[in-house]
């Protein structure tokens, strides 16, 4: 097959993808896109002023939503944050070939981000257990699935950027799920002291911004908004870019992996600590969590347990020596029992 046949065939391929995401009828121009995502298009002045404050002030509800572990409150900065504004600009200019500012845009806002998370983080008394939280400890530990999700939130993203018939807001709620609580988390992990979990958030904001730039790039490139042959420079820059993704991906598969054997080992650390439990009448085996290194293992007993040099002998070999094992007894004792309304 020539070169000209395999062109032609490319290009009847991405012509079939740009028809099936974005109709020409509903297609933007790329003025219009570029009008949207250049925050340096227009008036400066007030563009500028807009993006800061709403992301500061996105920033302090998430890390009030973060630090009080409140759903609801965190979901409402995910609604005005506009981090992702300068994201698919970075993406439409990869494919424009053009400098559009935006990166300096996701760095200045990266810092401010992390900077109130520090702030915020002063608050927290020092006894805090950060992974009883639910907000902080489901963004420290990145999985594989994180990933797709980004990917997949990037993709609908751009291509409701370039449909005139979809709401503007759509795109910029759809992406902010996955950019500022994870920053958020950063800065209260580092303020707290605790810099493996902040790593583990950072990899998460990083994983999902490079998923967004990966997806707006083909999405951009697809509905034609392509240049011509870039320069070298931007030829090095899409590799940069290119090979910090494959790391992210590594790192994300890696952590997903952790994330299984963590898992098993806790379903084996439950299953070791009830057959120690077993001659205890009543006792129980509540929870079992393993925080870093550390297995916290919860047991509800109405009597005094077993010696705990037990428990540690039965899981050597089970779980990595030199892991800290730390019990949690909940003395009770049953009073009366009976059915409701006999």
């Amino acid at each position: 097959m020539t070169r000209g046949r395999r062109d032609e065939m490319l290009g009847g391929m991405l012509g079939g993808v740009r028809d099936r995401l974005v109709p020409a009828a509903q297609r933007r121009t790329l003025e219009e896109l570029t009008e949207d995502l250049d925050l340096r298009v227009g008036d400066r002045s007030s563009r500028y002023s807009a993006f800061w404050t709403m992301l500061v002030l996105s920033a302090v509800i998430a890390a009030a939503g973060v630090i009080a572990d409140s759903t609801a409150t965190v979901i409402g900065a995910m609604i005005i944050a506009p981090l992702s504004t300068p994201i698919m600009g970075v993406a439409l200019g990869l494919v424009k070939r053009t400098k559009t500012g935006a990166a300096w845009f996701v760095l200045g806002g990266v810092c401010a981000v992390v900077a109130v998370g520090l702030v915020a983080s002063l608050v927290m008394p020092s006894s805090y257990e950060l992974l009883a939280n639910s907000q902080i400890s489901g963004r420290t530990s990145p999985g594989l699935a994180d990933l797709v999700a980004a990917m997949a939130t990037g993709l609908a993203g751009a291509v409701a950027l370039a449909r005139r018939d979809v709401a503007a807001v759509l795109p910029g709620v759809a992406i902010a799920i996955s950019l500022v609580p994870p920053l958020v988390v950063v800065g209260v992990c580092l303020g707290d002291g605790a810099p493996l979990l902040a790593l583990g958030a950072l990899v998460l904001f990083l994983s999902n911004m490079l998923s967004l730039v990966l997806a707006g790039t083909f999405v951009f490139a697809a509905l034609g908004y392509v240049a011509p042959p870039a320069a070298a420079s931007r030829k090095r820059a899409a590799l940069a870019l290119g090979g910090l993704g494959v790391v992210v991906a590594a790192v994300l598969i890696l952590s997903t992996a952790a994330n299984y054997l963590s898992s098993e080992w806790e379903s084996q650390v439950r299953r070791i600590a009830s057959e120690w439990l077993a001659g205890v009448p009543d006792a129980a085996v509540t929870g079992v969590q393993m925080h870093s290194t550390t297995f916290h293992i919860a047991v509800r007993t109405p009597a005094d347990l077993p010696p705990v040099s037990d428990l540690l002998t039965r899981l050597h070999g089970v779980v990595p020596d030199g892991f800290p094992v730390v019990v949690q007894s909940v003395q009770g004792r049953l009073i009366a029992a009976g059915r409701v309304g006999s």
